[in-house]
């Protein structure tokens, strides 16, 4: 028997295979990096680039390996915002049938939690059946005041390229088999990529209201997959999760509707909207009650009234000012904004009704790929350390309201959330191994779609996949809370 059939990805040699199975043969755009981490850019420098993202049915793919923005050793906040708003509009623009691109199930695929492939059925987009929130198996349901009456729960879809998700099948049979150990030094290859996407039945949302949402028809179960019934839904969020030239931690970003909920003004401490908004009913609300989750009403307290912790997942001390961390501001903020103001008044579709909610990813400028998993591995679960001198970039508490609603912060009181306990992607992405408590690491690892599909190949059943995540979850939340 041969010791080794397939080279590592991460390691002597790249598939050939995989490395052309990419999303779509649009060229890149051409994205001059902006000097220095603690500069902000001009809202239109951030976005008017050459060849243009616009009109949003060219957008073109975004730059990702050699010879991209990333492929330096001297990299600034812009670029990585520049990326995710570029993939964000390339996945979204008009594919064949009109429909965006990241639906079109021959360039997408859409999986299980578990990277089971999803065959969609004819005459709809999507398969959704799945409502647990990310970490703490919470439900999300919508505000019924916003449409009279009227609510509805929040479902999730998952999808892949088939270059992130050939490439884990690769890899789990060689952990499987033995040839790749549990403990390694790969990485998912340039261009992978996985999204979550958030979607509400239309029939949440008022009929005036939605012309502003994205509405397709999705193969809808309400009782676990027991049944399915074609039914208008609309996405009010996304996760856009890749992986880049020098960053195989990917970058994660997240985006969402604008009549979701409002952030939390950490100067008056507390939400506040004059009107019915999707998750949010009217009025006010201080403290963290509202993205807090009640086991018994499954719902926040006061339900209803969820909000984004932070503006852009960007930290705030409780007299308003940026908090000091590891990410120089006001700069980062200005630049989150900036290309947020660019892109939507560049867009004339329903995908200016979207934005951009911030990005998180490691400072690995300097390092070569050997050194860039050996930091990730080093770090394990202090991957997601915002403290001043430490790794991570970007929006330091990056979270998304239709998906982390209620692990937005792991403290039990608004007083209590300061730099040492910011909660953010990185805080339950690490690259430490379910159930090994640190002792096995791989970037690998940093995808619970991949260690959830090992897991199963490994000969777990699908119930024992699902305890053996909300331990390790609710292991790591409770860490993070101490």
């Amino acid at each position: 028997m041969k010791q080794r059939t397939l080279p590592l990805l991460g390691g002597l040699a790249v598939i050939g295979a995989l490395i052309l199975t990419n999303c779509g043969s649009d060229p890149e755009p051409t994205v001059a990096p902006k000097a220095g981490y603690n500069t902000a850019s001009s809202p239109d420098s951030l976005c008017i680039v050459d060849p243009s993202w616009f009109p949003h049915a060219q957008t073109p793919a975004p730059e990702e390996g050699i010879g991209s923005p990333f492929d330096t050793s001297s990299t600034t906040n812009q670029i990585f915002h520049q990326w995710s708003w570029n993939k964000f509009l390339w996945l979204t623009k008009p594919d064949k049938g009109g429909n965006p691109l990241f639906l079109n199930t021959a360039k997408v695929k859409q999986v299980t939690s578990n990277m089971d492939s999803i065959t969609v059925p004819s005459g709809t987009t999507v398969v959704i059946q799945d409502t647990a929130q990310a970490g703490s198996g919470a439900l999300l349901q919508t505000n019924p005041n916003y449409n009279n009456g009227v609510g509805g729960k929040v479902y999730y879809s998952i999808h892949m390229n088939p270059k992130m998700y050939d490439a884990a099948r690769i890899f789990a049979a060689g952990i499987k088999k033995g040839v790749i150990k549990p403990t390694n030094k790969e990485a998912f290859p340039v261009g992978s990529f996985e999204l979550k996407v958030a979607w509400v039945p239309v029939s949440a949302i008022p009929q005036a209201k939605q012309s502003s949402y994205y509405i397709t028809t999705a193969s809808l179960s309400t009782n676990a997959g027991k049944s399915f019934t074609n039914t208008k839904v609309a996405l009010i969020g996304m996760h856009v999760v890749g992986v880049v030239q020098n960053h195989p931690e990917f970058i994660w970003a997240t985006f969402e509707h604008d009549d979701l909920s409002p952030d939390y003004d950490w100067a008056k401490n507390a939400a506040s909207s004059d009107s019915d908004q999707l998750l949010f009913k009217k009025g006010s609300v201080s403290g963290i009650g509202g993205i807090t989750y009640n086991t018994t009403t499954q719902l926040g307290n006061p339900p209803n009234q969820v909000f984004d912790l932070f503006q852009y997942g960007i930290p705030r001390n409780s007299d308003g000012s940026f908090m000091t961390t590891s990410q120089q501001e006001p700069a980062d903020f200005q630049n989150v904004d900036g290309i947020n103001q660019c892109v939507k008044s560049q867009l004339n579709d329903v995908w200016k009704n979207y934005f951009y909610n911030g990005s998180i990813w490691l400072n690995t400028d300097g390092k070569n790929h050997k050194e860039q998993i050996q930091l990730i591995d080093s770090l394990g679960y202090d991957i997601s350390n915002a403290t001043p001198g430490s790794f991570a970039r970007g929006s330091l508490n990056c979270a998304n309201v239709t998906m982390e609603t209620f692990t937005q912060t792991f403290t039990s009181s608004i007083d209590s959330i300061n730099v040492n306990n910011l909660a953010n992607c990185f805080s339950c992405h690490s690259a430490v191994k379910f159930k090994t408590q640190g002792k096995m690491k791989s970037a690998l690892y940093l995808s619970h779609v991949f260690q959830d599909y090992l897991l199963q190949k490994q000969g777990n059943s699908l119930k024992q996949v699902e305890q053996i995540k909300a331990v390790e979850e609710q292991r790591v939340m409770k860490m993070m809370k101490n």
